[in-house]
């Protein structure tokens, strides 16, 4: 599978238009790189703020419902950003990527990180202050904002290691 969709990459015409772009425009592989990383410290800095004002570390007095609401569209704006320019790294240099071993962990942790936050809003928009109305719906939070915390501190990592993986010794052994 992973062969057949990075074949189809590497024979594309986005690849060859994404190369070509990348190439002659001044500075633009630079100006991606800049939005992707921006992108990330939106998403990071929204959900981590989100999450710690679930478990009571951040922010105490604003309410959750707020925080959501203030939060919540940043990230996912900051998210398509991400995917965007994500995509335009992989569909330039498909092979890097798929052939990385660390490529699988970040999508591992980033696809059940989004779903979280996903899930998140979700119920916040069920009902007027969701997680605020019961203690065991803070409990559920809670417990959702220290999974979300685990995983979206596992995408940072495993991100910055897809450029150095070839430093990672026990991925040769």
């Amino acid at each position: 599978m992973k062969d057949a969709i990075a074949s189809a990459l590497e024979e594309s015409q986005a690849r060859e238009y994404i190369l070509y772009l990348l190439g002659n425009v001044p500075g633009l592989p630079p100006i991606v790189q800049t939005f992707h990383i921006a992108g990330i410290c939106i998403v990071v800095g929204s959900i981590v703020m989100i999450n710690l004002r679930f478990l009571g570390i951040a922010v105490p007095s604003q309410n959750i419902t707020e925080m959501i609401d203030r939060l919540m569209p940043w990230m996912w704006w900051a998210l398509l950003v991400n995917v965007l320019s994500g995509l335009v790294f992989v569909i330039a240099r498909p092979l890097r990527y798929f052939y990385n071993p660390v490529f699988p962990y970040k999508l591992a942790l980033l696809i059940p990180a989004v779903i979280l936050a996903f899930l998140v809003y979700r119920l916040h928009r069920s009902e007027q202050n969701y997680w605020e109305s019961s203690s065991s719906r803070l409990r559920y939070g809670q417990f959702i904002a220290t999974v979300s915390l685990a995983l979206w501190v596992g995408v940072i990592i495993s991100g910055r290691w897809i450029a150095y993986w070839d430093y990672l010794p026990f991925f040769y052994e």
